[in-house]
């Protein structure tokens, strides 16, 4: 009797355990199921941010894009305005010369003028009749024929120093009124490109407020390396070794600054958390141009981002150089340049606040300091 109440009471505990465990479980298996569903509901927002972040960068990237069309039309307008000008300039300096002989030629018309008066009007049929005095006659007939000959020769010359001048006159009004209408241009080009900023900036404030956290720095920046490593491993496929080209090694040290500005040394510098500088800034005017530093082919010419407008240029031998945050790019893929050639104007693409120039230069695809390579000035 007594061993049936011992199996019954440990049945008891048996069972009573049981309940204890599934009870745990049970609440465990909530506990799961709330982390679950509040690492879905994370996941869900993160992707939502990326999506709304993905989506700013692309109208960032049609803004920028429409920016670097307008300021590549300013430029150009620019250059147009100059070489008006030095036209205008020589227009001038010939109408100047062209004034100076026109009077020169009306004072030696006067003289010939004068002359004719003081010899007196001789009548030629009479003399040659009467023949009055044969030896005075041939003297004066020499004399009319030399002074006839230097007359016509001084209208000639007269005529087609007004007619020159004319022609000028009529040209430098033409070059005034295309003037005219290229500093129409410019300006309706800078009102332009001044809403086309002002769309910009709203973008880059979006921008800011989706990425304010240190960790989503980090993540940004990480991201942007790899899309230029990318970009810079796709051009290196793409490439085709070009005999021609004698790499960077032969010039360092001696390589061309690529902007005009204060050279921010940054390479190799802490960023963000892990992230490091693969590269130099070069802090400078809006709008100023950007220099090939050596011979070379472009391989890449587009918009990056997280570097906005970004220029890609094979030296050979495995060099290649960087150019970005660009205002406007002025080569394309597969364009060979020359060393000093103007490339890209400087700019604040790919979300910058302030105009600069960011710079690397890689071999084989890896950073190099380019402070080393660049000439001291």
């Amino acid at each position: 009797m007594s061993g049936v109440k011992q199996w019954i009471g440990a049945w008891v505990l048996f069972c009573s355990s049981m309940c204890a465990c599934l009870t745990s479980l049970h609440a465990q298996e909530a506990d799961l199921e709330k982390i679950q569903s509040a690492l879905k509901s994370t996941k869900a927002q993160l992707l939502q941010k990326e999506q709304r972040r993905s989506a700013i960068y692309s109208e960032l990237k049609v803004q920028e894009e429409n920016i670097a069309d307008t300021a590549k039309a300013l430029n150009s307008t620019r250059i147009q305005l100059i070489q008006n000008k030095v036209v205008r300039d020589d227009l001038t300096s010939q109408k100047i010369i062209l004034d100076q002989n026109v009077t020169k030629q009306q004072a030696v018309m006067a003289k010939h003028i004068k002359a004719s008066y003081v010899a007196g009007n001789y009548d030629y049929a009479k003399m040659l009749f009467n023949q009055e005095d044969a030896a005075k006659f041939e003297r004066v007939l020499t004399y009319y024929q030399f002074l006839y000959k230097q007359r016509k020769q001084t209208i000639d010359q007269f005529r087609t120093y007004i007619s020159e001048l004319t022609q000028i006159e009529q040209e430098l009004f033409a070059k005034e009124l295309e003037l005219n209408d290229l500093l129409d241009t410019q300006q309706a080009q800078q009102l332009v490109l001044n809403t086309q900023r002002s769309k910009r900036e709203l973008s880059i404030k979006q921008l800011e407020q989706q990425i304010q956290s240190d960790t989503a720095k980090i993540e940004q920046l990480e991201a942007d390396e790899l899309r230029i490593a990318e970009a810079i491993e796709q051009g290196r496929r793409e490439s085709v070794e070009q005999q021609s080209l004698a790499g960077l090694l032969p010039y360092k040290g001696a390589l061309l600054h690529p902007a005009k500005g204060r050279m921010r040394r940054l390479f190799g510098r802490v960023r963000q958390g892990q992230v490091r500088w693969k590269g130099i800034l070069f802090q400078g005017e809006e709008g100023s141009e950007i220099k090939a530093i050596q011979t070379g082919r472009v391989l890449f010419s587009e918009w990056l981002r997280g570097f906005g407008l970004v220029m890609i240029i094979d030296h050979g031998k495995g060099y290649m150089s960087v150019y970005g945050y660009n205002q406007a790019l002025l080569k394309q893929p597969g364009d060979t340049v020359r060393r000093g050639e103007t490339v890209a104007l400087m700019g604040q693409s790919g979300g910058q606040t302030r105009p600069y120039l960011y710079f690397e230069i890689r071999r084989k695809g890896i950073p190099v300091n380019p402070t080393a390579w660049l000439s001291q000035r």
